[in-house]
């Protein structure tokens, strides 16, 4: 479907065309004649399906048709990195509309904070925030959203592995009762469906392939003991030069300088980022990678979520991640847009138990294969007991198939101009 069947405003498609979208995916084919109607939605899809032009596009179509003063939409997400994307795109996608907005985020200075308190107390048209920011400007008491008719939460599921929830609900406190809701997601846990009974009237739902990574993305384990892990990585990289952009995942903020540190002394280029790294640091790595003067980036799941960073050619998680639904994110990182992609686990003796479930979640046994004989042999595959303590868990006595099971060890993008109107701007709770 192209997106001038959608029915929106003809500055919009002009904007959309500008930016180079023609068809639309999916979940805005779904969600846009939804939210244009005005029904509160729930909204699940992969990572990488446009979820923020689902929401974007007709909040701004509705937003055009009856024009008042104060904020109309509140966008909520989990981190300053998605808040300044989705800002980003709402200034190329209302290019051509009188339309203005602003992120409110952490991390910034004094100046950043005064700006989003102006643009706070006069109503710039669509504020885009995070939630304990944005909690620290309403506890002053200068911000008015009686105006709002729009609330929307977008990656939903991150927010309340965050914790965020009491903060999300407090939010929704200084909104009028009457207003359209969306929340938008790349998975459904029931916590989700518990919050959008509070926070939704009859809402309308869309789920699209839940929970699975893109078709795209070949999938491979390598079977590594924690020593192996650096001189696999590197390895890895060295065979594949013409992959161009890179993306590193660990868990640990501590691991992304080990990871960084030993990439380099192999004449990698590498950078790193986590939430340590203030907003300058943060900005000035992912500038130089989109740019592609960065090869290999290293981060934490900070960088999982909605960053929409085109063209990543591999991903490697260094360890596994803590949750089944963050495997989901951090490899939704290639293979957007229906383009292809290769995703790479390092799974040691600990982490077996985690992957399968990881397996059991995209309904997908993934190939394991041993670290190349020079780097000596790795951990044999086996499903046994869950873990006592660690990341496996509090020693569960639940068996996940045969304990002595082997598995088969054979071998074997959005385009933004800047908007005139727009406000000049430049996980936890502390975003």
């Amino acid at each position: 479907m192209k997106f001038k069947e959608l029915g929106l405003d003809d500055q919009i498609l002009e904007a959309i065309g500008y930016m180079g979208f023609e068809d639309a995916t999916p979940i805005q084919q779904k969600a846009i004649p939804a939210i244009i109607k005005g029904r509160d939605l729930i909204a699940c899809a992969q990572t990488g399906t446009g979820k923020t032009a689902a929401f974007i596009l007709p909040v701004l179509h509705r937003i055009c048709l009856d024009r008042k003063p104060g904020t109309k939409a509140l966008v909520v997400c989990p981190t300053r990195e998605l808040a300044l994307q989705i800002e980003k795109q709402i200034q190329g996608f209302s290019y051509f509309l009188n339309i203005n907005s602003i992120a409110v985020y952490g991390g910034g200075g004094g100046a950043d904070f005064e700006q989003q308190k102006k643009a706070l107390k006069t109503g710039a048209d669509i504020i885009v925030a995070t939630p304990g920011k944005l909690l620290s400007h309403l506890n002053l008491g200068y911000v008015k959203f009686n105006t709002v008719e729009y609330f929307i939460l977008d990656e939903s599921d991150r927010m309340m592995d965050m914790g965020f929830r009491d903060d999300i609900e407090k939010i929704a406190s200084h909104l009028p009762k009457k207003r359209q809701t969306l929340m938008f997601s790349a998975t459904m846990p029931a916590k989700i469906r518990e919050m959008s009974k509070a926070l939704l009237t009859d809402p309308e739902e869309f789920s699209f392939a839940i929970s699975k990574p893109a078709a795209g993305v070949l999938q491979v384990v390598y079977l590594a003991h924690d020593p192996q892990k650096l001189a696999l990585l590197s390895k890895l990289i060295g065979d594949k030069p013409a992959y161009e952009s890179i993306i590193i995942f660990t868990s640990t903020k501590k691991n992304v300088s080990k990871i960084v540190q030993g990439l380099r002394r192999n004449k990698f280029a590498a950078e790193g980022i986590s939430s340590d790294y203030d907003q300058q640091q943060r900005e000035a790595v992912l500038s130089s990678f989109k740019q592609k003067k960065t090869r290999i980036i290293v981060a934490t799941d900070v960088l999982s979520r909605g960053i929409d960073i085109k063209d990543i050619n591999l991903v490697v998680n260094f360890d596994v991640p803590r949750g089944a639904e963050d495997y989901v994110h951090r490899v939704g990182r290639t293979a957007r847009a229906k383009t292809t992609g290769v995703a790479i686990t390092f799974v040691n003796e600990k982490d077996m138990y985690n992957f399968h479930q990881i397996e059991q979640l995209i309904e997908t046994e993934i190939m394991k294969l041993p670290p190349p004989s020079e780097l000596g042999e790795g951990p044999t595959w086996r499903i046994g007991k869950k873990p006592h303590g660690g990341r496996g868990g509090g020693g569960g006595k639940k068996k996940w198939g045969n304990k002595n099971r082997k598995s088969n060890n054979k071998g074997g993008h959005s385009k933004g101009r800047s908007n005139k109107g727009n406000w000049n701007k430049n996980k936890k709770k502390k975003d």
